[in-house]
Protein backbone atom coordinates (compact mmCIF):
# COMPACT_ATOMS: atom_id res chain seq x y z
CA UNK A 1 0.00 0.00 0.00
CA UNK A 2 3.06 2.33 0.66
CA UNK A 3 3.51 2.83 -3.10
CA UNK A 4 0.36 2.53 -4.46
CA UNK A 5 0.06 6.64 -4.76
CA UNK A 6 3.24 6.28 -7.49
CA UNK A 7 0.82 4.18 -10.04
CA UNK A 8 -0.34 5.47 -13.54
CA UNK A 9 -3.95 5.96 -14.43
CA UNK A 10 -3.86 2.19 -16.27
CA UNK A 11 -1.65 0.53 -13.42
CA UNK A 12 -4.56 1.47 -11.36
CA UNK A 13 -7.10 0.17 -13.07
CA UNK A 14 -5.31 -2.86 -13.88
CA UNK A 15 -4.96 -3.30 -10.32
CA UNK A 16 -8.68 -2.35 -9.41
CA UNK A 17 -9.49 -4.73 -11.93
CA UNK A 18 -7.47 -7.80 -10.53
CA UNK A 19 -9.00 -7.14 -6.91
CA UNK A 20 -5.75 -6.64 -5.49
CA UNK A 21 -7.07 -3.55 -4.12
CA UNK A 22 -10.18 -1.60 -3.93
CA UNK A 23 -11.28 1.97 -4.57
CA UNK A 24 -12.04 2.73 -1.20
CA UNK A 25 -8.51 1.44 -0.02
CA UNK A 26 -6.66 2.93 -2.99
CA UNK A 27 -8.53 6.80 -2.40
CA UNK A 28 -8.30 6.60 1.52
CA UNK A 29 -4.61 5.93 1.02
CA UNK A 30 -4.42 8.91 -1.77
CA UNK A 31 -6.20 11.24 0.78
CA UNK A 32 -3.71 10.46 3.29
CA UNK A 33 -0.49 11.30 1.00
CA UNK A 34 -2.13 14.52 -0.01
CA UNK A 35 -2.72 15.32 3.52
CA UNK A 36 1.31 15.10 4.63
CA UNK A 37 3.07 16.05 1.06
CA UNK A 38 0.40 19.07 0.26
CA UNK A 39 1.61 20.68 3.35
CA UNK A 40 5.07 21.54 1.61
CA UNK A 41 3.77 21.90 -2.42
CA UNK A 42 0.34 23.18 -1.99
CA UNK A 43 -0.98 21.74 -5.15
CA UNK A 44 -4.75 21.83 -4.08
CA UNK A 45 -6.98 24.53 -3.14
CA UNK A 46 -9.88 22.35 -2.46
CA UNK A 47 -10.39 18.29 -1.64
CA UNK A 48 -13.53 16.94 -0.68
CA UNK A 49 -12.72 13.68 1.36
CA UNK A 50 -15.98 12.64 2.46
CA UNK A 51 -17.35 13.18 -1.02
CA UNK A 52 -13.89 11.06 -2.81
CA UNK A 53 -14.53 7.92 -0.30
CA UNK A 54 -18.69 7.96 -1.36
CA UNK A 55 -17.76 7.74 -4.93
CA UNK A 56 -15.16 4.93 -4.29
CA UNK A 57 -17.39 3.11 -2.35
CA UNK A 58 -20.05 3.46 -5.10
CA UNK A 59 -17.18 2.38 -7.88
CA UNK A 60 -16.72 -0.72 -5.99
CA UNK A 61 -20.19 -1.79 -5.69
CA UNK A 62 -20.31 -1.31 -9.66
CA UNK A 63 -17.33 -3.05 -9.96
CA UNK A 64 -18.63 -6.34 -7.95
CA UNK A 65 -21.45 -6.00 -10.15
CA UNK A 66 -19.55 -6.43 -13.04
CA UNK A 67 -18.68 -3.11 -14.38
CA UNK A 68 -15.52 -2.70 -16.19
CA UNK A 69 -15.09 0.55 -17.56
CA UNK A 70 -10.90 1.36 -17.34
CA UNK A 71 -11.30 4.34 -15.36
CA UNK A 72 -13.84 3.01 -12.29
CA UNK A 73 -12.86 4.12 -9.11
CA UNK A 74 -9.60 5.74 -10.18
CA UNK A 75 -9.23 9.42 -8.27
CA UNK A 76 -8.18 12.28 -11.07
CA UNK A 77 -7.66 15.60 -9.87
CA UNK A 78 -9.13 18.89 -11.71
CA UNK A 79 -7.75 22.49 -12.03
CA UNK A 80 -9.91 24.80 -10.11
CA UNK A 81 -11.49 26.59 -13.44
CA UNK A 82 -13.90 23.71 -13.95
CA UNK A 83 -17.16 23.66 -12.91
CA UNK A 84 -18.17 20.66 -10.61
CA UNK A 85 -21.19 20.12 -9.19
CA UNK A 86 -21.55 21.07 -5.40
CA UNK A 87 -18.11 22.47 -5.18
CA UNK A 88 -16.38 25.37 -4.98
CA UNK A 89 -15.16 27.09 -8.37
CA UNK A 90 -13.50 30.07 -7.32
CA UNK A 91 -10.59 29.80 -10.51
CA UNK A 92 -8.20 30.65 -7.91
CA UNK A 93 -9.61 34.62 -7.27
CA UNK A 94 -11.22 36.00 -4.69
CA UNK A 95 -14.25 37.50 -6.55
CA UNK A 96 -15.26 33.92 -6.98
CA UNK A 97 -15.21 32.71 -2.99
CA UNK A 98 -18.55 31.83 -1.73
CA UNK A 99 -19.15 30.71 -5.67
CA UNK A 100 -20.63 26.67 -5.57
CA UNK A 101 -21.32 25.31 -9.31
CA UNK A 102 -24.18 23.85 -9.62
CA UNK A 103 -23.67 21.99 -12.16
CA UNK A 104 -20.45 19.61 -14.18
CA UNK A 105 -18.44 20.77 -16.54
CA UNK A 106 -18.87 18.31 -19.95
CA UNK A 107 -15.53 17.22 -19.48
CA UNK A 108 -15.69 16.05 -15.60
CA UNK A 109 -19.42 14.56 -16.76
CA UNK A 110 -17.57 12.47 -19.13
CA UNK A 111 -14.65 11.21 -16.01
CA UNK A 112 -18.00 10.83 -13.88
CA UNK A 113 -19.27 8.62 -16.81
CA UNK A 114 -16.20 6.20 -17.09
CA UNK A 115 -16.49 5.91 -13.39
CA UNK A 116 -13.67 8.34 -12.39
CA UNK A 117 -13.60 9.80 -8.30
CA UNK A 118 -13.20 13.22 -8.54
CA UNK A 119 -10.36 13.79 -5.44
CA UNK A 120 -9.84 17.33 -5.43
CA UNK A 121 -9.32 20.86 -7.17
CA UNK A 122 -6.04 22.32 -7.81
CA UNK A 123 -4.59 25.72 -7.28
CA UNK A 124 -3.87 27.99 -10.45
CA UNK A 125 -3.25 31.12 -11.34
CA UNK A 126 -6.02 33.47 -11.24
CA UNK A 127 -8.18 33.14 -14.03
CA UNK A 128 -5.28 31.18 -15.91
CA UNK A 129 -3.85 34.29 -16.47
CA UNK A 130 -0.08 33.49 -15.24
CA UNK A 131 2.67 31.07 -16.16
CA UNK A 132 3.84 29.98 -12.81
CA UNK A 133 0.56 29.85 -10.39
CA UNK A 134 2.11 32.72 -8.50
CA UNK A 135 -1.21 34.99 -9.14
CA UNK A 136 -2.96 32.68 -7.15
CA UNK A 137 -5.14 34.32 -4.37
CA UNK A 138 -4.54 31.95 -2.38
CA UNK A 139 -1.56 30.17 -2.38
CA UNK A 140 1.71 29.53 -4.35
CA UNK A 141 1.98 26.06 -5.58
CA UNK A 142 5.90 24.86 -5.45
CA UNK A 143 7.58 22.68 -7.62
CA UNK A 144 8.33 19.56 -6.32
CA UNK A 145 11.43 19.11 -7.75
CA UNK A 146 12.57 22.19 -6.26
CA UNK A 147 10.24 24.01 -3.99
CA UNK A 148 12.01 27.37 -4.39
CA UNK A 149 10.58 26.83 -7.84
CA UNK A 150 7.64 27.60 -9.56
CA UNK A 151 6.22 24.90 -11.14
CA UNK A 152 4.84 26.79 -13.93
CA UNK A 153 1.26 28.07 -14.69
CA UNK A 154 -1.67 28.52 -14.96
CA UNK A 155 -1.87 24.49 -14.33
CA UNK A 156 0.74 24.91 -11.94
CA UNK A 157 -1.41 22.96 -9.62
CA UNK A 158 -1.98 19.68 -11.33
CA UNK A 159 1.57 19.24 -12.95
CA UNK A 160 2.63 19.70 -9.34
CA UNK A 161 -0.11 17.44 -7.70
CA UNK A 162 1.18 14.84 -10.49
CA UNK A 163 4.55 15.23 -9.96
CA UNK A 164 4.71 15.04 -6.15
CA UNK A 165 2.04 11.99 -6.36
CA UNK A 166 -0.45 13.81 -4.96
CA UNK A 167 -2.66 13.12 -7.82
CA UNK A 168 -2.77 9.84 -10.21
CA UNK A 169 -3.46 12.22 -13.08
CA UNK A 170 -5.29 15.87 -13.88
CA UNK A 171 -7.20 17.84 -16.06
CA UNK A 172 -5.79 21.36 -16.90
CA UNK A 173 -6.51 23.96 -19.20
CA UNK A 174 -4.55 25.48 -22.06
CA UNK A 175 -5.14 28.37 -23.17
CA UNK A 176 -1.64 29.78 -24.15
CA UNK A 177 0.58 26.58 -22.72
CA UNK A 178 -1.03 26.07 -19.25
CA UNK A 179 -0.83 22.55 -20.05
CA UNK A 180 1.98 22.17 -21.74
CA UNK A 181 4.44 24.31 -19.81
CA UNK A 182 3.67 22.74 -16.51
CA UNK A 183 4.07 19.84 -17.31
CA UNK A 184 7.58 20.07 -18.43
CA UNK A 185 8.42 22.54 -15.71
CA UNK A 186 7.35 19.53 -13.16
CA UNK A 187 8.56 16.17 -15.43
CA UNK A 188 4.88 15.42 -16.12
CA UNK A 189 3.41 14.50 -19.49
CA UNK A 190 0.91 17.29 -21.10
CA UNK A 191 -1.83 17.23 -23.71
CA UNK A 192 -3.21 20.52 -24.68
CA UNK A 193 -6.17 19.02 -27.77
CA UNK A 194 -6.78 20.37 -31.01
CA UNK A 195 -9.39 23.62 -30.72
CA UNK A 196 -12.76 21.83 -30.65
CA UNK A 197 -11.80 18.07 -29.93
CA UNK A 198 -12.93 18.84 -26.16
CA UNK A 199 -16.08 20.75 -25.20
CA UNK A 200 -15.82 23.61 -22.89
CA UNK A 201 -18.60 23.87 -21.74
CA UNK A 202 -18.14 23.81 -17.68
CA UNK A 203 -15.08 25.69 -18.32
CA UNK A 204 -14.76 29.15 -16.96
CA UNK A 205 -13.44 31.06 -19.92
CA UNK A 206 -10.29 33.14 -20.21
CA UNK A 207 -9.77 33.59 -23.80
CA UNK A 208 -12.80 31.54 -25.78
CA UNK A 209 -11.39 31.11 -29.21
CA UNK A 210 -8.26 30.00 -27.60
CA UNK A 211 -9.20 27.68 -24.20
CA UNK A 212 -8.67 24.13 -24.22
CA UNK A 213 -9.40 21.14 -21.38
CA UNK A 214 -6.42 18.57 -21.39
CA UNK A 215 -5.06 15.58 -19.15
CA UNK A 216 -1.83 15.99 -17.24
CA UNK A 217 -0.30 12.36 -16.40
CA UNK A 218 2.44 10.45 -15.45
CA UNK A 219 2.71 9.08 -18.92
CA UNK A 220 1.56 8.77 -22.63
CA UNK A 221 -0.42 6.74 -22.33
CA UNK A 222 -2.55 7.87 -19.33
CA UNK A 223 -2.94 10.73 -22.00
CA UNK A 224 -4.57 8.65 -24.17
CA UNK A 225 -7.10 7.00 -21.71
CA UNK A 226 -8.06 10.39 -20.18
CA UNK A 227 -8.28 12.52 -23.62
CA UNK A 228 -10.58 9.15 -24.77
CA UNK A 229 -12.68 10.13 -22.16
CA UNK A 230 -13.04 13.42 -22.70
CA UNK A 231 -13.00 13.82 -25.95
CA UNK A 232 -16.04 14.39 -28.60
CA UNK A 233 -18.81 16.38 -29.80
CA UNK A 234 -21.27 18.38 -27.23
CA UNK A 235 -24.64 20.13 -28.09
CA UNK A 236 -23.83 22.30 -25.11
CA UNK A 237 -21.13 24.00 -26.46
CA UNK A 238 -21.01 25.35 -30.44
CA UNK A 239 -17.43 25.43 -30.48
CA UNK A 240 -17.07 21.81 -30.22
CA UNK A 241 -16.40 19.94 -33.63
CA UNK A 242 -18.57 16.56 -34.44
CA UNK A 243 -15.46 14.76 -35.64
CA UNK A 244 -14.96 10.70 -35.13
CA UNK A 245 -12.80 10.48 -32.01
CA UNK A 246 -10.00 7.47 -33.20
CA UNK A 247 -8.64 4.71 -30.92
CA UNK A 248 -5.98 6.81 -29.47
CA UNK A 249 -4.74 3.96 -27.44
CA UNK A 250 -4.21 1.81 -30.72
CA UNK A 251 -2.03 4.72 -32.25
CA UNK A 252 0.78 3.88 -29.55
CA UNK A 253 3.33 2.28 -30.82
CA UNK A 254 6.74 1.04 -30.10
CA UNK A 255 8.79 3.21 -33.37
CA UNK A 256 8.22 5.85 -35.47
CA UNK A 257 8.67 4.38 -38.44
CA UNK A 258 7.78 5.86 -41.52
CA UNK A 259 7.00 9.34 -40.17
CA UNK A 260 8.45 12.75 -40.50
CA UNK A 261 9.03 14.94 -38.17
CA UNK A 262 9.48 18.76 -38.72
CA UNK A 263 12.19 20.92 -36.94
CA UNK A 264 11.57 24.54 -36.85
CA UNK A 265 14.58 26.49 -37.16
CA UNK A 266 12.40 29.44 -35.62
CA UNK A 267 12.09 27.94 -32.38
CA UNK A 268 16.15 27.03 -31.64
CA UNK A 269 16.75 30.67 -31.26
CA UNK A 270 18.56 33.40 -29.12
CA UNK A 271 17.98 32.90 -26.04
CA UNK A 272 16.81 29.69 -25.83
CA UNK A 273 18.95 28.44 -22.43
CA UNK A 274 21.73 25.56 -23.87
CA UNK A 275 20.69 22.87 -21.13
CA UNK A 276 17.46 22.75 -22.77
CA UNK A 277 18.64 22.67 -26.36
CA UNK A 278 20.84 19.95 -25.65
CA UNK A 279 18.07 18.07 -24.33
CA UNK A 280 15.94 18.53 -27.39
CA UNK A 281 17.86 18.01 -29.51
CA UNK A 282 18.51 14.70 -27.80
CA UNK A 283 15.54 13.77 -28.23
CA UNK A 284 15.63 14.72 -31.70
CA UNK A 285 17.89 12.08 -32.16
CA UNK A 286 16.54 9.00 -30.33
CA UNK A 287 13.20 9.98 -32.83
CA UNK A 288 15.64 9.01 -35.59
CA UNK A 289 17.09 6.40 -34.02
CA UNK A 290 13.40 5.15 -33.50
CA UNK A 291 12.91 5.36 -37.32
CA UNK A 292 11.38 9.06 -37.50
CA UNK A 293 12.99 10.85 -40.72
CA UNK A 294 13.21 14.51 -39.73
CA UNK A 295 12.95 17.42 -41.69
CA UNK A 296 13.68 21.06 -41.54
CA UNK A 297 10.72 23.50 -41.61
CA UNK A 298 9.91 26.93 -41.82
CA UNK A 299 7.67 28.75 -39.76
CA UNK A 300 8.44 32.28 -40.42
CA UNK A 301 5.77 34.52 -38.34
CA UNK A 302 6.53 32.81 -35.11
CA UNK A 303 8.11 35.93 -34.27
CA UNK A 304 5.00 37.74 -34.15
CA UNK A 305 2.70 34.79 -31.94
CA UNK A 306 3.59 36.48 -28.22
CA UNK A 307 2.27 40.01 -29.18
CA UNK A 308 -0.91 38.55 -31.30
CA UNK A 309 -1.51 36.35 -28.69
CA UNK A 310 -1.53 39.19 -25.78
CA UNK A 311 -3.58 41.09 -27.81
CA UNK A 312 -6.33 38.28 -28.85
CA UNK A 313 -6.18 36.88 -25.04
CA UNK A 314 -6.45 39.99 -23.28
CA UNK A 315 -9.23 41.26 -25.65
CA UNK A 316 -10.99 38.17 -25.26
CA UNK A 317 -10.54 37.94 -21.56
CA UNK A 318 -11.86 41.93 -21.14
CA UNK A 319 -14.97 40.86 -22.88
CA UNK A 320 -16.14 37.40 -20.40
CA UNK A 321 -14.94 38.74 -17.14
CA UNK A 322 -16.91 41.37 -17.08
CA UNK A 323 -19.66 39.23 -16.17
CA UNK A 324 -17.98 39.27 -12.77
CA UNK A 325 -19.31 42.18 -11.06
CA UNK A 326 -20.45 41.34 -7.92
CA UNK A 327 -24.78 41.42 -8.67
CA UNK A 328 -25.13 37.52 -9.72
CA UNK A 329 -22.46 35.41 -7.88
CA UNK A 330 -19.15 35.78 -5.92
CA UNK A 331 -17.93 38.34 -3.75
CA UNK A 332 -19.96 41.56 -3.52
CA UNK A 333 -18.24 45.04 -2.19
CA UNK A 334 -21.37 47.14 -1.60
CA UNK A 335 -21.24 51.03 -2.62
CA UNK A 336 -23.38 53.77 -2.87
CA UNK A 337 -24.73 52.82 -6.18
CA UNK A 338 -24.09 50.42 -8.65
CA UNK A 339 -21.46 51.67 -10.69
CA UNK A 340 -19.70 52.35 -7.15
CA UNK A 341 -20.68 48.98 -6.04
CA UNK A 342 -19.46 47.51 -9.83
CA UNK A 343 -16.05 49.54 -9.53
CA UNK A 344 -15.08 48.46 -5.87
CA UNK A 345 -16.18 44.77 -6.57
CA UNK A 346 -13.85 44.65 -9.08
CA UNK A 347 -11.37 46.56 -7.73
CA UNK A 348 -11.29 43.92 -4.62
CA UNK A 349 -11.88 40.67 -6.13
CA UNK A 350 -9.13 40.91 -9.27
CA UNK A 351 -5.91 40.55 -8.62
CA UNK A 352 -2.96 42.44 -10.31
CA UNK A 353 -2.28 40.49 -13.34
CA UNK A 354 -5.94 39.99 -14.05
CA UNK A 355 -6.52 43.69 -13.92
CA UNK A 356 -3.54 43.99 -16.30
CA UNK A 357 -5.13 42.16 -18.92
CA UNK A 358 -8.62 43.68 -18.60
CA UNK A 359 -7.45 46.99 -19.31
CA UNK A 360 -4.95 45.98 -21.82
CA UNK A 361 -8.12 44.06 -23.39
CA UNK A 362 -10.13 47.18 -22.90
CA UNK A 363 -7.97 49.24 -24.62
CA UNK A 364 -7.18 47.13 -27.51
CA UNK A 365 -10.91 46.56 -28.24
CA UNK A 366 -11.77 50.41 -27.71
CA UNK A 367 -12.72 53.20 -30.24
CA UNK A 368 -10.18 53.69 -32.70
CA UNK A 369 -7.62 50.97 -31.53
CA UNK A 370 -9.83 48.37 -32.87
CA UNK A 371 -8.53 48.35 -36.22
CA UNK A 372 -4.99 48.99 -35.42
CA UNK A 373 -4.41 46.14 -32.81
CA UNK A 374 -7.32 43.47 -32.43
CA UNK A 375 -8.17 43.13 -36.23
CA UNK A 376 -4.44 43.14 -37.22
CA UNK A 377 -3.71 40.33 -34.81
CA UNK A 378 -6.63 38.28 -35.88
CA UNK A 379 -5.34 38.57 -39.99
CA UNK A 380 -1.88 37.78 -38.29
CA UNK A 381 -2.98 34.96 -36.31
CA UNK A 382 -4.37 33.36 -39.46
CA UNK A 383 -0.30 33.89 -41.39
CA UNK A 384 0.54 31.66 -38.05
CA UNK A 385 -2.08 28.98 -39.08
CA UNK A 386 -0.80 29.19 -42.44
CA UNK A 387 2.44 28.33 -41.50
CA UNK A 388 1.32 24.99 -39.65
CA UNK A 389 -0.83 24.54 -42.68
CA UNK A 390 1.95 24.49 -44.78
CA UNK A 391 4.20 22.56 -42.90
CA UNK A 392 2.12 19.57 -41.78
CA UNK A 393 2.15 18.98 -45.49
CA UNK A 394 5.81 17.56 -45.64
CA UNK A 395 5.60 16.51 -42.29
CA UNK A 396 3.33 14.23 -39.63
CA UNK A 397 4.47 16.14 -36.43
CA UNK A 398 6.81 18.73 -35.04
CA UNK A 399 9.43 18.59 -32.66
CA UNK A 400 10.63 21.48 -30.42
CA UNK A 401 11.16 23.05 -27.15
CA UNK A 402 8.10 23.62 -24.30
CA UNK A 403 9.79 26.69 -22.91
CA UNK A 404 12.92 28.82 -23.26
CA UNK A 405 14.10 27.87 -19.75
CA UNK A 406 13.61 25.15 -17.17
CA UNK A 407 11.23 26.36 -13.76
CA UNK A 408 12.80 29.40 -12.21
CA UNK A 409 12.58 30.66 -8.94
CA UNK A 410 9.80 31.52 -7.14
CA UNK A 411 9.51 35.73 -7.27
CA UNK A 412 12.05 35.61 -10.08
CA UNK A 413 9.58 37.32 -12.60
CA UNK A 414 6.60 39.16 -10.54
CA UNK A 415 8.15 42.48 -10.76
CA UNK A 416 8.39 41.76 -14.74
CA UNK A 417 5.78 40.43 -16.54
CA UNK A 418 7.15 41.24 -20.36
CA UNK A 419 9.78 38.02 -19.17
CA UNK A 420 7.14 36.04 -18.23
CA UNK A 421 5.22 36.28 -21.38
CA UNK A 422 8.36 35.89 -23.24
CA UNK A 423 8.58 32.59 -22.11
CA UNK A 424 5.42 31.48 -23.57
CA UNK A 425 6.82 32.30 -27.01
CA UNK A 426 7.20 28.12 -27.87
CA UNK A 427 3.46 27.21 -26.98
CA UNK A 428 1.18 30.25 -27.61
CA UNK A 429 1.70 29.37 -31.77
CA UNK A 430 -0.39 26.49 -31.11
CA UNK A 431 -3.30 27.73 -29.61
CA UNK A 432 -3.32 30.52 -32.25
CA UNK A 433 -3.22 28.16 -34.74
CA UNK A 434 -6.33 25.52 -33.41
CA UNK A 435 -3.73 22.73 -33.52
CA UNK A 436 -2.76 19.86 -30.81
CA UNK A 437 0.61 19.70 -28.76
CA UNK A 438 1.84 17.28 -26.12
CA UNK A 439 4.93 18.32 -23.50
CA UNK A 440 6.93 14.66 -22.68
CA UNK A 441 9.72 14.78 -20.57
CA UNK A 442 13.12 14.81 -22.54
CA UNK A 443 16.29 14.98 -19.79
CA UNK A 444 17.00 17.27 -16.68
CA UNK A 445 19.33 20.74 -16.29
CA UNK A 446 22.83 20.36 -13.95
CA UNK A 447 20.20 21.71 -11.41
CA UNK A 448 18.12 18.69 -11.60
CA UNK A 449 15.02 20.49 -13.54
CA UNK A 450 13.17 18.47 -16.03
CA UNK A 451 12.78 19.63 -19.27
CA UNK A 452 10.09 18.86 -21.81
CA UNK A 453 10.02 17.76 -25.70
CA UNK A 454 6.94 19.68 -27.27
CA UNK A 455 5.43 17.51 -29.89
CA UNK A 456 3.24 19.49 -32.13
CA UNK A 457 0.53 17.99 -34.52
CA UNK A 458 -2.08 18.87 -37.07
CA UNK A 459 -5.73 19.44 -35.76
CA UNK A 460 -7.48 16.52 -34.53
CA UNK A 461 -4.80 14.22 -35.42
CA UNK A 462 -3.98 13.84 -31.71
CA UNK A 463 -3.24 10.33 -32.24
CA UNK A 464 0.01 11.79 -34.76
CA UNK A 465 1.36 13.57 -31.33
CA UNK A 466 0.55 10.25 -28.99
CA UNK A 467 2.38 7.51 -31.08
CA UNK A 468 6.00 10.54 -31.46
CA UNK A 469 5.42 10.71 -27.28
CA UNK A 470 4.87 7.28 -26.36
CA UNK A 471 7.17 6.01 -28.95
CA UNK A 472 10.01 8.38 -27.56
CA UNK A 473 8.96 7.71 -23.75
CA UNK A 474 8.96 4.37 -24.03
CA UNK A 475 12.61 4.52 -25.25
CA UNK A 476 13.57 6.66 -22.81
CA UNK A 477 13.55 6.80 -18.71
CA UNK A 478 12.75 10.12 -18.24
CA UNK A 479 9.59 9.41 -17.37
CA UNK A 480 10.05 7.48 -14.50
CA UNK A 481 12.57 9.38 -12.41
CA UNK A 482 10.60 11.03 -9.48
CA UNK A 483 11.52 14.07 -6.81
CA UNK A 484 13.37 12.59 -4.27
CA UNK A 485 11.63 14.36 -1.56
CA UNK A 486 9.30 16.88 -1.97
CA UNK A 487 12.01 19.13 -0.27
CA UNK A 488 14.80 21.74 -1.88
CA UNK A 489 16.87 19.47 -3.95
Amino acid sequence: MSTLHKLTVHEVSDLLARGECSSEEFVHHLINMITVTDLQVQAYLDVDSARAMTDAQAADKARAAGDKRPLLGVPIAVKAVLNVAGWPCNCGSKILQGYLSPYDATAIARLRQQGAVIVGQTNMDEFAMGSSTENSAYQVTKNPWNIKCVPGGSSGGSAAAVASHEAIAALGTDTGGSIRQPASFCGCVGLKPSYGRVSRYGLVAYASSLDQIGPITKDVRDAALLLQAIAGVDPMDSSSVDKLVPDYLSALTPDLKGMKLGLPKEYFIEGLDPEIDRAVKAAVDQCRQLGAEIVEVSLPHTQYAIATYYVIATAEASANLARFDGVRYGARVEGEDPIDMYGKTRAAGFGTEVKRRIILGTYVLSSGYYDAYYLRAQKVRTLIRNDFVKAFEKVDAILTPVAPTAAYRIGEKTADPLQMYLGDIFTVTANLAGICGISVPCGFTSSKLPVGLQVLGPAFKEENILRVAHAYEQATEWHKMVPDTCCNV
